[in-house]
């Protein structure tokens, strides 16, 4: 499912107008992106938590050359399912 989809199906169970629905899929995704920046988790109880992890540095290699290269430590986004989630993808 991509954003369009997402925004259709949404609008359709929420009765909502595309446009509406639009805004709110578009803030929500603005919220959640601000909040991760700032160093915040967003936990939605049941669904799951957004979160940044950190990633070490590490040694790497270039699959086309072979040549060893080091891999900066960096800040990821990531996501932790809840367990209604989980539960209900069984």
């Amino acid at each position: 499912m991509n954003k369009t989809e997402l925004i259709s199906k949404v609008a359709e169970k929420s009765g909502l107008s595309k446009k509406d629905t639009e805004k709110a899929v578009n803030a929500f995704t603005e919220i959640v992106t601000e909040s991760l920046k700032s160093g915040n988790d967003v936990q939605l109880i049941g669904f799951g938590t957004f979160q940044v992890k950190q990633r070490a540095a590490r040694d790497g290699r270039n699959p086309k050359t072979g040549e060893a290269l080091k891999i900066a430590a960096a800040n990821v986004p990531s996501f932790k399912v809840g367990k209604s989630l989980k539960e209900a993808v069984k």
